[in-house]
């Protein structure tokens, strides 16, 4: 009878277990990746461009500490979120990356592609300042920290195809965009680099 009793606790114990893990996986799934500027982790997926490691199957998994530029990764890590399984990501690969071609100026519609709406604080875009190093991996130093274009959300959930337009600042020659897409009921936010030209 102890025995029998014994072991059911033990099967409670494991049915609230896996009823825990069951539950709380989603919320580790909130995910999300550009297409317009189409960003790197999005270009590996496509198969555009070639040895991208394990983002080539999670564009949208670029998730790291939220605070960006105070806090979030590490200079040199921006686009992999500080992540090594997608160092590939910080590579300039000596401007070999495709490039969008924009104009100074113009009206342009970036794109976000959100395979798993969170409560979201924020999208931030950031961008290259003129003159900026290309042959090194991504810094705050070689980045305009006044985001050129802000979308607040207050905590709201956005559209799995979310949209924000905004006027493109001036510059010439090859460039890189940091989208930050900030999660407001978790301490992450997620990374997206893309490269383009004007």
């Amino acid at each position: 009878m102890l025995r029998a009793r014994k072991l059911s606790v033990a099967g409670v114990a494991v049915g609230a277990l896996a009823l825990t893990v069951s539950t709380s996986v989603p919320l580790a799934y909130g995910h999300g990746f550009t297409t317009a500027p189409i960003s790197r982790a999005k270009h590996c997926q496509n198969g555009t461009v070639q040895n991208c490691g394990q983002i080539q199957w999670e564009p949208q998994s670029v998730e790291g500490p939220k605070g960006f530029p105070q806090r979030g990764p590490a200079d040199g890590k921006l686009c992999s979120a500080g992540l090594s399984q997608f160092s590939q990501l910080d590579d300039q690969r000596g401007g070999a990356w495709p490039t969008t071609q924009l104009t100074s100026g113009q009206s342009y519609t970036f794109k976000w592609r959100l395979t798993a709406p969170h409560s979201t604080t924020d999208f931030k875009y950031y961008i290259t300042k003129q003159g900026w190093n290309q042959s090194v991996p991504l810094t705050r130093a070689a980045l305009d920290l006044t985001p050129f274009l802000t979308k607040s959300l207050g905590g709201a959930r956005p559209p799995a195809d979310s949209a924000h337009t905004g006027t493109v600042p001036a510059r010439t020659g090859r460039h890189m965009i940091l989208a930050v897409w900030t999660i407001a009921d978790t301490a992450n936010a997620f990374y997206q680099c893309s490269d383009v030209r004007f």
